[in-house]
C-alpha cells in the first residue's frame, strides 16, 4: 500500500510523524506521505518540522516518507499561492481538502485546487464532469477515499472520472492507526464503489507513477 493522505498530531491526528510512519511500515506500507491540515497559520511551521522526519526515517530505515500538506477550508482564492508556498518550504506532495459534502468546504475549492495543480483533490464530494476534465488536462489525480463520511461519495466520484477520463488514487485519510489499511482492503473498497478489476490495478499503478514523480522532488533520495 501506498498512501498519500494521512494526518499526525500536527493537526488533527493521534501519533507523532514518527509513530505514524512506523505503525504504516509494521502494516505492510512500501510509502507514506503525512499530509497535516494547513493554512496560512502554520504551513511554514509543520512542512520543515515533517520534512525531518522524514529524513531521518529514510536515512536510517530506507523507509519512503514523504513530506506533504493538506490545504483545508481555506479561501479559493488563496491555494494557488499556498500550493507554491508549501513547495517552497519543502513540501514533496500538495494535497488540497475537496469539497466534501460532510463538512463545509468553500465553494470554488475543487476548481481552485486544480487550476493551482496540486498533486491531489482529496475526497472531492460531488465534483463536477467540467472539473474532472479539467483535473485530467492538468494533471491531477482525484481521490477515492477509505475515510467514513467522506467515503459516501466516492461513487459519484468514479462516475464523473470515468466520464472525464480522469486519474484516480485510493488514500486512507488516516487519524488514527486503526484508520490505515492494507492493500487488499483498499481494493474492497474500491470494488465496493464500483470499480472494476482493471481500474482497481490501474488505481495501484497511479500511485506508483506518483510515487516515482515525487521522490524527484526529494534532496534526500
Amino acid at each position: 500500500m501506498i498512501d498519500f493522505h494521512t494526518h499526525s498530531i500536527f493537526s488533527d491526528g493521534e501519533l507523532i510523524p514518527a509513530e505514524l510512519i512506523r505503525r504504516a511500515q509494521a502494516k505492510g506500507y512500501r510509502a507514506i506521505a503525512i499530509t497535516d491540515h494547513g493554512d496560512q497559520s502554520n504551513l511554514n511551521f509543520i512542512i520543515p518540522k515533517v520534512c525531518e522526519v522524514c529524513r531521518i526515517i529514510y536515512e536510517t530505515t530506507g523507509f519512503l516518507a514523504f513530506p506533504g500538506i493538506e490545504l483545508t477550508h481555506v479561501p479559493p482564492i488563496t491555494i494557488k499561492s499556498m500550493v507554491e508556498e508549501a513547495r517552497s518550504l519543502g513540501a514533496a506532495i500538495v494535497l488540497v481538502h475537496g469539497e466534501t459534502i460532510v463538512e463545509p468546504v468553500p465553494p470554488g475549492t475543487n476548481r481552485a485546487a486544480i487550476d493551482a495543480i496540486c498533486d491531489i483533490l482529496a475526497h472531492p464530494g460531488l465534483i463536477s464532469k467540467e472539473d474532472a476534465k479539467m483535473a485530467k488536462e492538468k494533471g491531477v489525480y482525484l481521490e477515492i477515499t477509505t475515510r467514513k463520511g467522506h467515503c459516501l461519495t466516492n461513487g459519484h466520484v468514479l462516475k464523473t472520472a470515468r466520464q472525464a477520463g480522469a486519474s484516480l488514487l485510493i488514500n486512507t485519510d488516516s487519524h488514527s492507526p486503526s484508520d490505515l489499511v492494507e492493500r487488499e482492503k483498499a481494493a474492497l473498497i474500491a470494488s465496493g464503489a464500483g470499480m472494476e478489476k482493471e481500474e482497481i490495478s490501474v488505481l495501484f499503478q497511479n500511485a506508483e507513477a506518483l510515487m516515482s514523480r515525487i521522490k524527484k522532488r526529494i534532496e534526500w533520495f
